[in-house]
């Protein structure tokens, strides 16, 4: 009875197991396509820049909109592409200055980085929605374990919370530094070199932040979710024999 009883629950958790692709899902529309369609239709298509920004909006607009009207409530990410969008959109109109288009990139990593710090503060780190998938990997075990967790329903709700709160601090953090040394450096290193030094010293801060927040938080948490889990199935098990 207890067999057959496990048995139907990891069919049925199985049945109901998001794959990894609904997982990646609004990573996919509130990031990769607003920002692919960007390069798509800058370098594929030869569109001019503002045009390219203007048309990447599109998709993050409509889902701000949608959330707004559909759930009463803003999303985050499509929200804050959107205003990085926005920013772009504004400084592309500036022109004439090599070090101000420089410094322009780096306006644009402070726009997303004074984005994730503020979603600290609000209590909804915005960085959450990247790393899940990473974690979850679509096991419903695990994404069952994973909302016991931000609910406060299990016992270490409140660490795997700090640790959720500390990856986003993590890469805004990381960017917002990121910002300072591409426009610190816009004007005080030869144009030459800062055209590809801005690009290396991006890789690094995101390199950096990866490190720091794997460490500080991403596996922390992987092993709070895994530890969930097994208490979860234990329990399912005492309710088995009890029943």
């Amino acid at each position: 009875m207890t067999k057959n009883t496990g048995a139907r629950g990891r069919i049925e958790r199985q049945k109901q197991s998001p794959s990894m692709l609904d997982n990646f899902m609004p990573l996919i529309l509130d990031v990769a396509v607003p920002l692919g369609s960007y390069y798509l239709l800058k370098d594929g298509f030869g569109m001019s820049t503002f045009a390219a920004l203007a048309w990447s909006s599109v998709v993050p607009a409509v889902r701000t909109v949608w959330s707004l009207g559909k759930e009463r409530r803003a999303n985050g990410l499509a929200v804050l592409i959107l205003v990085v969008n926005v920013v772009s959109l504004l400084l592309s109109f500036v022109s004439g200055d090599p070090r101000l288009m420089l410094a322009k990139d780096s306006v644009v990593s402070s726009t997303v980085a004074i984005g994730i710090l503020v979603s600290v503060v609000l209590g909804k780190p915005m960085m959450t929605a990247g790393m899940k998938p990473f974690l979850i990997k679509g096991d419903a075990a695990k994404e069952a374990a994973w909302q016991r967790l931000v609910s406060g329903a299990a016992a270490g709700s409140a660490a795997f919370r700090r640790k959720e709160r500390t990856f986003s601090v993590v890469w805004g953090l990381a960017l917002l530094a990121e910002c300072v040394a591409r426009a610190v450096g816009a004007y005080t290193i030869p144009l030459d070199t800062m055209v590809w030094l801005g690009t290396v010293i991006m890789i690094g801060a995101m390199a950096v932040a990866w490190i720091v927040s794997g460490g500080l938080a991403v596996v922390p948490m992987m092993h709070m979710v895994a530890a969930e889990v097994e208490a979860g199935e234990a329990e399912q098990r005492s309710l088995a024999v009890a029943a």
